[in-house]
């Protein structure tokens, strides 16, 4: 075998085993195939479960609403003229969406300035923080997945302002996240990770 086919068929395995660290699990309609495919999340999740008592079926269909499960996820751009990039929508990035700044905070108040948003441990673990507050300042349940997308979504000063009632369509992306998070709850049971 010549040198420049060798070469060819290292670099294709090499290409072939790159860029899937971000990409989405299969099924993200079905809790367990998640976790069976992704173990580390099932750690990640659980983790954050003990620390700050946010249920994983709950930190799933949050995760889910706002990236998919993509770890790298970013807003759209926004374009001036239809044509013109002018940047991205916000600062929301990875799993969490979490924007800049509330990321910084939570570095900060967690001392965990190594986190990064696109790492599933550090990104459940920002969700567990985040909404872990939003039930000390707002009492929103931590099993509540509507409440706590809602001010996960607007801040906890939007939130408590009732900024969402006037957003019909944000109301019913939350009803969606207590749906997908009762659904995976129940998925959880069936396959004895409840």
């Amino acid at each position: 075998m010549s040198r420049l086919l060798r070469a060819s068929i290292l670099l294709l395995l090499l290409a072939s085993c790159g860029g899937g660290r971000f990409s989405a699990p299969r099924n993200l309609d079905d809790a367990c195939a998640i976790l069976s495919e992704r173990p580390e999340y099932w750690r990640a999740m659980k983790d954050t479960e003990r620390r700050w008592g946010i249920p994983v079926h709950v930190q799933m269909a949050t995760i889910h609403q706002e990236s998919k499960f993509v770890g790298n996820a970013k807003t759209p751009h926004r374009f001036a003229l239809g044509i013109i990039p002018m940047g991205r929508q916000s600062t929301a990035y990875g799993y969490s969406q979490a924007l800049d700044g509330t990321w910084e905070e939570y570095e900060q108040e967690t001392r965990n300035r190594g986190a990064r948003r696109d790492r599933i441990a550090d990104a459940t673990d920002f969700m567990g923080w985040y909404m872990d507050g939003s039930t000390k300042g707002l009492g929103i349940s931590k099993w509540d997945a509507r409440s706590q997308y809602l001010a996960y979504h607007e801040g906890r000063t939007g939130f408590a302002k009732g900024s969402y009632n006037a957003k019909s369509w944000l109301v019913d992306v939350a009803d969606k996240v207590q749906r997908r998070s009762d659904r995976y709850a129940a998925q959880l049971a069936s396959c004895g990770r409840s």
